[in-house]
């Protein structure tokens, strides 16, 4: 998912515009974009809108954030949302483990009770210095955990942190990167809440792309083909990659672990790492 869509799931109005457009995935949003008296509502549209054949027909991946495990929303918003068409529940405000491990081991229930044979997956929120603390423990929480995404704004406003400070957002990135890398899951930048500053979002998302983040959240459409963009792997690197596989291919066979291409010694973890890079270019190859 190179881009991530948030739609706040009160703008009904927002649904299908979304389903039309260039994004990789659509977050819809039952937390923050969602005023308090107004979440029953909000709960009950997406809940429509998940069973709907506009939503059953699109490739694109569904995602859902809730409210955070400890409110007494959150298993409302599971409860509505489950079933075929959800592909991965967005926790928010994620502070302990357990808390990931309570979520997946419930939707293992409910998803043995109404039949659905494709497991959800869940996304973990890293937005406070606890979370950001245990990230590698969330990450490795449950089998389910198919990534860790940042969440900027709570976890710099209570700091009284500059979100745009490139340093310290770096070191943020660092963090969480190594993080998902421990428990072999993606990396999601958060949102750049400037929407108006397309080539500060772009600065964002390469400096996470450097770090081998695989996409960054959208708050407005416009951001979304610079995501596509910047975290689509370029031309060079991706005929590099193609060329380490056609030589690993033919070295393994002679039984050579290590050789060169391009210049470059070449073994496992690199070879591995080409066969990624080209899969995941041939994947977005028919959307660019």
């Amino acid at each position: 998912m190179r881009s991530k869509l948030f739609v706040p799931a009160s703008r009904t109005e927002l649904f299908a515009k979304a389903l039309s457009g260039a994004a990789d995935a659509l977050s819809f949003d039952l937390e923050d974009a969602v005023e308090e008296g107004q979440k029953p509502r909000a709960r009950k549209a997406l809940q429509e809108f998940l069973q709907s054949q506009a939503c059953a027909s699109t490739d694109k991946t569904i995602i859902v954030r809730v409210n955070a495990w400890n409110t007494r929303h959150v298993r409302d918003d599971v409860q509505a949302i489950l079933g075929p068409r959800l592909d991965v529940i967005n926790l928010p405000m994620v502070e302990d483990p357990q808390q990931v491990i309570e979520l997946c081991d419930w939707l293992q229930v409910l998803e043995a009770e109404r039949g659905l044979q494709r497991p959800v997956g869940v996304l973990v929120n890293i937005e406070s210095p606890r979370g950001l603390r245990l990230a590698a423990s969330m990450a490795c929480a449950h089998q389910r955990v198919t990534g860790l995404q940042i969440g900027y704004g709570d976890l710099f406003g209570p700091m009284g942190a500059d979100p745009t400070d490139h340093e310290f957002s770096q070191w943020v990135r660092m963090q969480v990167r190594v993080a998902a890398a421990e428990a072999g899951v993606a990396a999601y930048d958060g949102a750049f809440t400037n929407v108006r500053d397309l080539e500060g979002f772009e600065r964002s998302a390469l400096a996470a792309a450097r770090l081998g983040f695989t996409g960054k959240s959208c708050i407005h459409p416009t951001q979304i083909e610079p995501a596509n963009r910047c975290f689509l792997p370029s031309v060079q690197a991706v005929a590099h990659a193609r060329r380490v596989v056609e030589a690993a291919q033919r070295q393994l066979e002679a039984g050579v672990g290590a050789f060169t291409v391009d210049g470059q010694l070449i073994d496992g973890p690199l070879i591995d790492r080409a066969r990624e890079l080209v899969a995941r270019a041939d994947r977005y190859s028919s959307k660019v």
